[in-house]
């Protein structure tokens, strides 16, 4: 039975990355290697941030919704600068641009941050549902990589319409503080684990079909 809910864990969490990539096209494009670069890039800036979090906010115990709380949050505006460069290192199309990074950059966070306590722990001899939620919360974390990605690709392009601009801004804006905003509010809510889940899932579900609706304008405005 332990066998069994490992296998539904491991299952959830990585194979949609896997049916991603494949029906994304980037297996047609041989992009294997590039979301591997994608994913070293990953590990840089999140070096990066730990480093510059450990020398600015060393001992920072406060709550997490005060102003330094905030601040800690605003690091997250690196992931966003390591994507334009991980796109701006790939020539093509603006859609596989975007997979590349964003399922390089998920990849590589669902391995440094859940591939060993999903092995350990749902190898365990007591279920826990809570392999679960971290599964289905890795799904979240490619939709918002995804999200965030094409919210760079359309803030970069020379020319963009002023008037898409501050729609685009906005929607950065909210993908940098999501994870802040929604740890606030599911603080002040007492929240359970699923409902705290739930949360994410429709707000970043949200962020992504504000996202879709916004690069569709752009792309058919431009072409």
């Amino acid at each position: 039975m332990t066998l069994f809910h490992f296998g539904n864990c491991f299952a959830l969490a990585y194979f949609p990355y896997f049916i991603t990539y494949k029906c994304s096209g980037l297996s047609e494009y041989n992009a294997f290697w590039k979301c591997v670069q994608a994913g070293v890039t990953y590990l840089f800036v999140q070096l990066c941030k730990m480093l510059f979090l450990a020398t600015f906010f060393p001992t920072w115990e406060g709550g997490i919704y005060d102003f330094i709380g905030f601040m800690k949050a605003s690091v997250d505006v690196a992931d966003l600068i390591g994507l334009n460069l991980v796109m701006s290192r790939n020539a093509g199309k603006g859609e596989y641009k975007i997979m590349v990074a964003a399922l390089g950059w998920a990849t590589a966070e669902l391995i440094m941050s859940r591939c060993i306590p999903l092995w350990v722990g749902a190898r365990g001899i007591e279920f826990d549902w809570k392999y679960i939620q971290m599964s289905i919360d890795s799904n979240i974390s490619l939709v918002h990589y995804i999200v965030a990605s094409a919210q760079v690709w359309m803030i970069t392009r020379y020319d963009l319409y002023h008037t898409f601009r501050p729609a685009v801004l906005l929607l950065m804006f909210l993908s940098v503080y999501k994870a802040f905003v929604m740890e606030t509010f599911v603080h002040l809510c007492s929240l359970g684990s699923w409902a705290a889940l739930l949360a994410r899932a429709v707000v970043t579900g949200l962020l992504a079909l504000s996202t879709l609706a916004l690069y569709v304008a752009v792309v058919n405005v431009h072409s």
